[in-house]
């Protein structure tokens, strides 16, 4: 039996015969604050609900079916297959059909044809299930690059990179919490956060004229939650991105990107987000994008806090559940104050010789610490304007090439840490004077610095090179176009790096020993032995938010 309440097509629409297709009985229907969703087995559709809320407005036919049309055309990029196609609904004579004939009666309504998936293959709910892993994240990573790859910027959509135009959600979100201060969210968190967002568009204007020039302000998805991606047949899908609002999509990369982290922070998985976050930041060379990034998570948490307080003016709560919804918000609200807080940025300089297992350390030590780890692998690339996963001729590796590449890192790990980041730098650091840079600049700014230096047995050196060039082949023999790959429920993606085996003893010849003045900066790792226990002493502050005590 229908609900009575539903308008009368959705009540038709749950009912099997109304599908030109085969259907799983009952028709299922899931709703949202602007849609229906119904639920048929091979196929999904969903009709939007005629309301006017401000930010989006779908109250008349025509502009129903103009935004159904925008969703099927934004989300064909991050989800190409999924979404089908837009078909009107007819009536006549009290009967609604389905895509009708001519002749059929008039058009009332329009819905999105979309391919139904299981919902247990959200990523919500892979994390909920425990079978979120740090490989599937870093997959993430090289899918949402690749999606940034490929969206528009024009003009129009740059405009709302200019700092007033994306000051004015943050101050709107400030209007509409006030009521909240003293209930789930303290003076002092409200105060302090609205100063931190207040400085920083006042002081870093220079900074969102950068995104500008760099382009990073793009056509981009908007709602790019763990609840709006799925793994369905080996692959990652964005869905549900938002259609009906322009400054809500035409934002900075940094935007998308900080959805997915701040979940991973409040869902105490902090490791995951950074495993995400270091993938994304590795394909794009866009590490200046870190710069903007804590103003984007302490505004994603926020109105995470703020949504979630509405629910406490709803006279049709239950007091149970708007004493949930008082606890969430609170933690949401505390967790958007976390992310204004200064922080000391540390620079950790890796070294040791192709093999001696850095990348390694480092990618631990960044899920540990939360730290930005970046490879001179990645940065070379990216100066020579090659892919990743190409591998670099002699022009590459010139020694004016080498020097640009370590004097990018340099910069690059003394500019974030003085953000507040602990940044790893991983090369190989093989001689004293890039060692010695490094030293320099970090003094210079009084950033804290640590040199690690990982080695091994030759033997074991060339053991683990030789590996590396057969996974390298493997990679050659799946595809030369694809990034990476799915066995079962694991990804695999080959490396970055060109390093081979015969080139370990031309590295053993040019290695520069430690001068006296760099070994109080030295740790010494044994990466074949249990290097982990090594490190427990290693003196690095986390540089994570602090975990929250609940997760939606």
């Amino acid at each position: 039996m229908t609900d009575a309440r539903l308008p009368p097509l959705i009540q038709a629409m749950l009912d099997p015969a109304f599908y030109p297709h085969p259907v799983q009985a009952p028709i299922q229907l899931i709703q949202t604050h602007i849609s229906y969703i119904l639920l048929t087995g091979d196929y999904a559709y969903k009709v939007k609900k005629p309301l006017d809320f401000g930010f989006l407005n779908f109250t008349t036919l025509q502009q129903r079916q103009h935004f159904c049309q925008e969703e099927l055309r934004m989300n064909q990029r991050g989800a190409p297959g999924l979404y089908l196609e837009v078909l009107p609904i007819t009536q006549a004579n009290g009967h609604f059909q389905l895509n009708g004939l001519p002749g059929s009666g008039d058009c009332v309504e329009y819905a999105l044809k979309m391919r139904q998936f299981p919902q247990e293959s959200l990523l919500s709910n892979l994390f909920a299930r425990g079978e979120l892993t740090s490989a599937l994240m870093e997959e993430l990573g090289r899918v949402v690059a690749a999606f940034h790859a490929q969206t528009e910027t024009n003009d129009y959509i740059r405009s709302f990179g200019q700092p007033e135009r994306i000051r004015e959600a943050f101050d709107e979100n400030y209007r509409q919490t006030q009521r909240y201060i003293g209930g789930p969210q303290t003076v002092q968190q409200y105060q302090e956060t609205q100063a931190y967002t207040d400085r920083f568009f006042a002081e870093r204007r220079d900074l969102f004229q950068q995104r500008l020039d760099q382009d990073r302000i793009r056509e981009c998805h908007g709602d790019l939650h763990l609840r709006n991606i799925c793994l369905w047949e080996g692959k990652l899908f964005l869905f549900d991105c938002i259609e009906f609002n322009e400054p809500f999509r035409f934002v900075d990369v940094m935007y998308d990107v900080s959805y997915a982290v701040m979940d991973l922070d409040a869902c105490h998985r902090p490791d995951l987000g950074n495993a995400y976050l270091n993938t994304y930041l590795e394909e794009t060379g866009d590490w200046e994008g870190l710069k903007v990034l804590p103003i984007y998570l302490n505004r994603q948490a926020y109105v995470r806090a703020k949504v979630t307080s509405f629910l406490l003016d709803d006279p049709t709560a239950a007091e149970d559940i708007k004493a949930e919804a008082f606890k969430t918000a609170a933690q949401y609200y505390r967790l958007a104050w976390e992310y204004t807080c200064p922080k000391q940025g540390q620079l950790l300089i890796m070294s040791g010789l192709s093999g001696s297992g850095k990348s390694t350390v480092a990618r631990y030590l960044a899920r540990q610490k939360g730290a930005i780890h970046i490879r001179s692998d990645a940065v070379r690339k990216h100066l020579a304007g090659i892919p990743l996963r190409e591998r670099g001729g002699p022009q590459v590796y010139t020694p004016e090439m080498t020097a640009k590449t370590y004097q990018r890192l340099v910069q690059l790990g003394t500019e974030l840490a003085q953000e507040g980041y602990t940044v790893i730098l991983d090369a190989k650091f093989d001689r004293q004077d890039l060692r010695g840079m490094a030293i320099a600049q970090a003094q210079i700014r009084g950033i804290p610095l640590r040199i690690l230096h990982c080695y091994a047995p030759t033997a074991i050196l060339q053991e683990r090179l030789q590996r590396r060039a057969s996974s390298q082949t493997r990679a050659e023999s799946v595809s030369s176009t694809q990034a990476s790959w799915v066995v079962g429920d694991l990804v695999y993606a080959p490396d970055i790096a060109d390093a081979t085996a015969d080139m370990l003893s031309k590295q053993q010849v040019h290695w520069q020993d430690f001068a006296e003045s760099e070994r109080p900066f030295v740790t010494a790792v044994d990466t074949s032995q249990d290097w982990p226990a090594q490190l427990k002493t290693l003196s690095v502050a986390t540089q994570t938010v602090q975990s929250q005590e609940n997760c939606e």
